[in-house]
């Protein structure tokens, strides 16, 4: 778990000149539940080359208990703590924020991804330098 400042220049050490993308969700929504197994299979390709994918939990989901075994399940690691001018969610989930290895927000938007979304979205910040 971590803390983020997703602000310009305020992440963590550790997610310094990474690819960060926070992708807000809820147990309710139904294309959050298609999107999310996508993400994580992403992650799991792309962290060695610089991302980080965190899934942010609604208010308006289940309790943290419950979705344990699903973090458990998950590659990409639960967030804890998110802070950072991301703008109203209110019930519009899935949103994406897309973070460069700068600091500079780049990308945010309240759309679920698919494959090609995230090919076009990601590969070129994904091959700018750190």
């Amino acid at each position: 778990r971590r803390h983020i400042r997703a602000d310009r220049a305020e992440l963590g050490g550790d997610l310094r000149g990474r690819v960060v993308v926070l992708n807000f969700w809820a147990t309710w929504c139904v294309p959050c539940k298609r999107e999310l197994p996508l993400l994580d299979r992403y992650y799991g390709l792309q962290k060695d080359a610089g991302l980080s994918v965190f899934a942010i939990t609604t208010e308006g989901s289940l309790p943290l208990y419950k979705l344990k075994p699903l973090f458990a399940a998950m590659q990409m690691p639960s967030a804890r703590s998110i802070r950072g001018p991301y703008g109203p969610i209110d019930g519009a989930v899935p949103t994406n924020f897309v973070i460069g290895r700068d600091g500079v927000l780049r990308y945010a938007k309240a759309a679920a991804f698919d494959l090609d979304d995230l090919n076009r979205i990601l590969v070129p910040l994904l091959r700018e330098r750190a």
